[in-house]
């Protein structure tokens, strides 16, 4: 209440007014498309788990350290943390829980490692596969056009554009790669000037870099834009055009027929 002259006069409620403002703008669902909500989350899951337990078949069937890792670093965690525990509670049974805590959160590390580098060695010297890591697995700000250069026998040249500046990536036979590799750096080094131009060849020779330590390769190159100018140059290079090689989405599968690809992409060409 507050007064104006002699009268009284209730102060206005500006608080359940926001609330009702707030409220409104959050449409309420009805029973079946909270149903449908609901579906989408169980079926979300239900896929999660799916991959998982794929993930973990092919892992176990590829690597056979893959069991044996996971069950002794889980088993030394949940020991190392129940002494741990107990030294400090005094209990035998308050340390129960932190240590199986401790063994299921190693135990996902370690699966998660092996299952990674797994999935690298069967894709590794595939046709494709370094594509596929650039498109899927690359961390940090690049600008990725695939397959900027390419033959019939699916060697590529991938473009990457960020901080460090332009980095060529070659994946195929290595007597192919270094004149495509070679001219691709040239065409590219008119349009950047003096902007770094890196190369990279993927494989397992001297000199090549590992498809699984890729993405570790290219963190510790050093950073010479800015952010401006590395949008600057992504326009730049747009002119050069974009992918002309169409390489298989990904690692080919094991058994595939290189002949039948190859076809395939003199047709595209």
């Amino acid at each position: 209440m507050y007064l104006t002259g002699s009268a009284a006069v209730p102060r206005p409620n500006y608080s359940r007014r926001m609330a009702k403002s707030a409220g409104a703008g959050k449409p309420k669902l009805s029973r079946a498309e909270k149903a449908q909500v609901r579906s989408a989350k169980r079926a979300k899951r239900r896929e999660t788990w799916r991959n998982l337990r794929q993930a973990f078949t092919l892992t176990r069937q590829n690597d056979p350290r893959f069991l044996p890792y996971l069950v002794s670093f889980a088993v030394l965690a949940a020991a190392l943390v129940y002494v741990v525990a107990f030294l400090v509670t005094d209990s035998p049974y308050f340390p129960i829980p932190l240590a199986l805590l401790a063994a299921v959160f190693v135990g996902m590390l370690v699966f998660s490692r092996r299952a990674q580098s797994s999935m690298y060695a069967q894709a590794e010297g595939q046709a494709g596969a370094a594509g596929w890591m650039l498109q899927q697995q690359l961390r940090g700000d690049w600008r990725l056009t695939q397959a900027v250069a390419g033959t019939t026998q699916l060697d590529a040249v991938h473009r990457l554009v960020g901080r460090p500046g332009v980095v060529l990536v070659g994946e195929g036979a290595p007597h192919r790669l270094r004149g495509l590799i070679a001219q691709e750096k040239k065409r590219t080094a008119r349009v950047v000037g003096d902007t770094p131009i890196y190369d990279i060849t993927v494989g397992t020779g001297e000199g090549d870099v590992r498809l699984g330590k890729l993405n570790r390769y290219l963190l510790k190159l050093p950073a010479n834009l800015s952010k401006e100018q590395v949008g600057a140059l992504e326009k730049r290079l747009a002119a050069l055009g974009g992918g002309k090689s169409p390489l298989p989405q990904g690692p080919m599968p094991q058994g595939a027929k290189m002949r039948n690809v190859q076809r395939t992409v003199r047709r595209r060409t």
